[in-house]
């Protein structure tokens, strides 16, 4: 090794130290070679140790990390219609309550869950005035299995009064073919129960507000700062870390936040570099828009993938990444393959055989471990010298 390589390689190691350490995606092989002893200069460097990797085509991809919370989707209100003496039963928190099944009881008799967005206001028989509540009460009876026959329409019909007869024997109810108000309640779906209001053998007072319940999906609710609102959109793919920082699983963004609310802390920090970008320049964890106190943030949703992945977790802090760059089949190295040049830029040390040659590079993306590169003669394969580790 010649003393300018020497010097090469000391301002090569000097500078790598300071690389960009960033949130990446990365889809690339890079191979080490045997480590060898290589003899410096006798008057200028230690003895250095190399290994050698071969230039990948690989998909490197940068990630803005934002902070987030596991929460349940929605927000319900059940509000009792039945008339009584007293509530004889009420689920417990975090009860989970889906279609056809029983939500609370006065005086024994059962209020079932139906799904609908239509409150219960009236009761429902033959000769009611026709209305969307009708229709309401179709479906749910159809999805129960009680509606053979019955054709989803605004009017009460004969059929309908058959099948609430089915799904009131179903049931173990008095069997009427009608529904008098406060036999069931509606909500969009399936609840899990966050509160009973009441307490059992409390008198049920009718229009009065009983439990509160979210929906029993759980989502991901996070703040983007809003300087990095360009890079979110409904729709668009992420990955969320969950609580225990190592396992990932996929999420959906539906819903970005119109207006931007003042927060008391950093929503996120930006990883990564751009081309061109100094290895000792990078951004760090906490630098760039969304790591100070007191930015502006907009809220984003996301709907898991697998929502299984959540277990039961309720308010546990997650993190949400979000690409903020991309670049496919490009050819990379590792970063600790570039040479600093004394008179700016970098370079690769290419080996061919026993003979090791300098060549100029232009640098892309730089991603946590890999660096974009061009240059003459490279290809997939071309061996570079790296540091040994």
């Amino acid at each position: 090794m010649t003393a300018d390589r020497a010097v090469r390689r000391r301002l090569k190691r000097a500078t790598v130290v300071a690389a960009p350490v960033v949130a990446a995606g990365v889809t690339a092989g890079v191979v080490l070679g045997t480590p060898a002893l290589r003899p410096g200069h006798p008057a200028a460097a230690p003895v250095v140790a190399v290994g050698y990797a071969a230039v990948a085509r690989a998909d490197l991809t940068n990630t803005v990390q934002v902070s987030g919370s596991l929460v349940y989707a929605g927000s319900y209100t059940i509000v009792n219609q039945a008339q009584g003496t007293a509530y004889t039963a009420l689920p417990d928190a975090g009860a989970i309550i889906r279609r056809g099944q029983q939500l609370y009881a006065v005086d024994g008799s059962p209020v079932t869950l139906f799904y609908g967005a239509t409150p219960e206001w009236r009761a429902l028989s033959a000769g009611v005035p026709p209305g969307a509540d009708v229709a309401q009460l179709d479906r749910n009876l159809i999805a129960l299995g009680c509606g053979a026959g019955l054709t989803v329409s605004d009017y009460f019909t004969d059929a309908t009064a058959y099948a609430v007869e089915l799904w009131q024997t179903a049931r173990g109810l008095p069997v009427t073919g009608t529904v008098p108000l406060g036999q069931v309640a509606y909500a969009p779906g399936a609840l899990r129960i966050t509160s009973a209001i009441p307490v059992p053998g409390s008198p049920p007072q009718a229009g009065t507000s009983i439990l509160t319940a979210t929906s029993p999906v759980p989502v991901v609710a996070a703040e983007v700062a809003v300087g990095q609102e360009y890079l979110v959109k409904a729709g668009d793919a992420v990955t969320v870390t969950l609580p225990d920082g190592v396992t990932t699983t996929p999420g959906i963004i539906t819903s970005v936040a119109s207006v931007a609310s003042a927060s008391s802390s950093g929503s996120g920090s930006s990883g990564g570099g751009s081309p061109e970008q100094s290895p000792g320049a990078g951004a760090g964890a906490g630098s760039g828009p969304g790591s100070g106190s007191g930015q502006d943030t907009v809220q984003i949703t996301v709907r898991l993938v697998n929502p299984d992945a959540a277990g039961h977790l309720d308010q546990a802090p997650v993190t949400v990444n979000i690409v903020s760059e991309q670049v496919r089949d490009v050819l990379a190295v590792p970063i600790s393959a570039l040479v600093a040049l004394a008179g700016g830029g970098y370079a690769v040390e290419v080996s061919h055989g026993g003979a090791v040659q300098l060549v100029a590079v232009r640098t892309g993306l730089f991603s946590q471990t890999l660096v974009q590169v061009s240059g003459a003669g490279l290809m997939v394969g071309t061996r570079v010298e790296v540091p040994a580790s």
